[in-house]
């Protein structure tokens, strides 16, 4: 199974984020898991990271300040060269929204909320 140097949540949810936390710990794909309640706070991060990095993020699109699409458009803008997985984990069950992902070259991924292990494996599998 692939595995990550780092994973990034990013879900203005403390909630959210303290389970997907546990469940991607249960799965071991990554060295470290952050979790951030702004996409601007997860691009600062980004920024400061090793290019040679792998890193995947789980980006909640329904946010305050900046939202998903909002975050994706400045993670396209500032790290261009980055080969990261962004995975959308939302509760929205709009089709378009799934189109709108489907969009962003980046986004590997599209999942409903909540987070499940399988899920993730589902995920996983994708990349192997």
């Amino acid at each position: 199974m692939i595995h990550f140097d780092a994973i990034f949540l990013v879900d203005d949810d403390p909630i959210n984020n303290l389970i997907n936390r546990r469940l991607l710990g249960k799965v071991g794909i990554g060295d470290q898991i952050d979790e951030f309640l702004s996409g601007e706070k997860a691009l600062e991060k980004i920024s400061e990271l090793n290019p040679n990095d792998s890193l995947l993020i789980f980006l909640d699109i329904n946010m305050p300040v900046i939202n998903g699409w909002e975050f994706l458009d400045r993670y396209c803008e500032i790290f261009p060269d980055r080969e990261d997985k962004i995975v959308i984990l939302s509760s929205s069950i709009d089709f378009q929204d799934r189109q709108r992902a489907n969009e962003y070259s980046i986004v590997s991924g599209f999942l409903e909320k909540p987070l499940t292990i399988d899920k993730i494996n589902g995920q996983m599998e994708r990349y192997t």
